[in-house]
């Protein structure tokens, strides 16, 4: 008779039902109507002319149906959750095989399937209790036999229960704990998986803030001080007002195009169309040019070679940010860019001759590495510069952060080399990929 296995972990961690279970019963079942059919044999052939034939082939018909019923019951209506086994079935085939073993001491040897039948039924509190009062009837069984009493008859049966119950129970134990380990690894799967969704959402939400902030915020700015540059001259120079105003509505224009390709997640309208990155850094210079009155010139130095679409996304918003910045509040006459290509790394230097700022952490303030304090470039001059200018408006300040995740995420590193009254250097740097030399033949 078989019952379902025990299982100690949560409902929904492990399987409940253990797919050998079926096996195991049949195999279990088996053996005991072989035992059951040997045991009866011997029986008849050393006792033909034995009264209690009829009582023991009554009793070893009713094992043999009972057996096999009590295993198909167990799996066909197994226990609901929280509920107890049905134990009438193996308390009737042990109370059968009792009778039996009492009419007929050769049976005694049926109790080795109903010892792994009750282990695997019963808690071990009760289970072993069971083993030792079946295994005592065995020696009681084997001490009536006629004939002398062997002793390794006697011995034997405690030692094969005793072997057969510790075996058992830590094997039990062994899939005790490894249930809870499943367990324990489908639940750090959930919560890693859980952990990387939210990680993947934070992400996002900084990359979004990166684009909106390096192409739409930026736009906007400079739409806001072109209309209110036209609003001033409107009246005296209406001519330089109009133009104003369609240089607000060109700049409109990019940041529609830039806002499609941003909601389709492509790369910068200046990248599209197979244009690389110094074309688009030349020609940014030039707009910025055209459309702030600041003059700005672009410089490469070093032959060129491929990057990284991603990478090259990344210099472009970081030169349109400063640039930005620069234009807002440097108070510059003049800008530069400059890509150089060092063999192992890629670097965007943004120059200006403006007001310059005390570089957060800086002793003489040049040559700093750009930290997160006041004054960098997107928050606002140092209060420590000369002529300050006007305070940023909320919302602003997240120029270097946002360049600085960039880099980040690339392996990259920024730079800020800044004093009063001597202008700023942003620099960008972006390691680039060995390039393999070809092998030279042998």
């Amino acid at each position: 008779m078989e019952q379902p296995p025990r299982t100690a972990a949560a409902s929904g961690d492990v399987p409940a039902a253990d797919p050998d279970a079926g096996r195991l019963a049949v195999l279990l079942d088996s053996a005991f109507l072989l035992l059951l059919a040997t045991s009866l044999s011997r029986f008849l052939s050393h006792h033909p002319d034995n009264p209690r034939i009829p009582w023991v082939l009554g009793l070893s018909l009713a094992l043999a149906l009972a057996q096999p019923a009590g295993s198909w019951l167990a799996h066909r209506r197994p226990p609901a959750p929280g509920q107890h086994r049905r134990l009438w079935p193996l308390a009737l085939v042990v109370g059968l095989w009792v009778v039996l073993v009492l009419l007929a001491p050769s049976f005694a040897w049926c109790a080795v399937p109903l010892v792994y039948t009750g282990l695997r039924t019963l808690p071990a509190r009760a289970a072993i209790p069971l083993v030792a009062a079946l295994t005592l009837l065995v020696v009681v069984g084997e001490i009536r036999l006629p004939g002398p009493v062997d002793a390794n008859l006697v011995l034997l049966p405690p030692a094969v229960a005793a072997l057969a119950t510790a075996v058992f129970l830590y094997m039990e134990r062994q899939s005790e704990r490894q249930r809870a380990l499943i367990a324990d690894l489908r639940r750090t799967r959930r919560e890693l998986a859980a952990t990387e969704r939210r990680e993947g959402t934070l992400a996002e939400r900084q990359r979004l803030a990166m684009e909106i902030h390096d192409t739409l915020a930026q736009g906007l700015s400079s739409q806001q001080m072109l209309l209110q540059a036209a609003d001033r001259t409107w009246d005296a120079d209406p001519a330089t007002a109009r133009t104003h105003v369609r240089t607000a509505a060109d700049v409109a224009a990019r940041n529609l195009a830039e806002a499609r390709r941003f909601v389709h997640d492509l790369a910068p309208a200046e990248l599209a169309d197979g244009r690389t990155l110094d074309q688009a850094l030349r020609s940014l210079a030039e707009r910025e040019s055209a459309e702030s009155g600041l003059p700005v010139r672009f410089h490469l130095d070093g032959a060129p070679v491929p990057l990284p679409a991603a990478a090259q996304s990344a210099l472009l918003r970081i030169a349109q940010g400063a640039l930005a910045n620069v234009r807002e509040h440097a108070d510059a006459s003049a800008a530069a860019l400059t890509l150089s290509f060092l063999g192992d790394q890629a670097v965007l230097d943004i120059a200006d001759d403006g007001r310059g700022f005390r570089v957060a952490g800086a002793a003489g303030g040049a040559g700093a590495a750009a930290g997160d304090g006041a004054g960098a470039p997107g928050g606002g001059p140092h209060p420590a510069a000369p002529a300050p200018a006007p305070a940023p408006a909320p919302g602003r300040g997240h120029g270097l952060p946002a360049m600085r995740a960039r880099l980040r995420q690339l392996g990259g590193t920024l730079t800020v080399e800044s004093a009063p009254g001597e202008g700023t250097v942003v620099s960008a740097a972006i390691p680039l990929e060995p390039r393999r030399e070809p092998l030279e033949p042998r």
